[in-house]
């Protein structure tokens, strides 16, 4: 696979993926600080459950929702031009291994 064809591959990947994902804006909430529950809240106020973390990567899980794959997606579109982003090569290679 040439580079741009792996950069317009991880791009679908992340849409599928988040297409598939609760969506929502993710959030941090739980009683116990060592152990936060990530939530996805929707405009209506209601809630949905989307994990639990450890309280070193709640604030993680958080960052990297659903809403960020849209923006993503389009970087590393636009990354598939040349000359080729080498930064988002590098993202494309993570997202499509594994």
């Amino acid at each position: 696979m040439d580079d741009a064809a792996l950069l317009l591959a991880a791009a679908d990947r992340l849409e599928t993926l988040a297409a598939r994902t609760t969506a929502g804006e993710w959030a941090l909430r739980g009683l116990l600080a060592s152990r936060p529950e990530v939530v996805a809240r929707f405009p209506d106020g209601s809630a949905e459950h989307v994990a639990e973390a450890r309280a070193r990567t709640g604030e993680w899980i958080t960052t990297l929702s659903p809403a960020l794959a849209g923006p993503l997606a389009a970087w590393l579109r636009s990354a598939a031009r040349t000359p080729v982003d080498p930064a988002a090569l590098a993202v494309a290679r993570l997202l499509t291994t594994g």
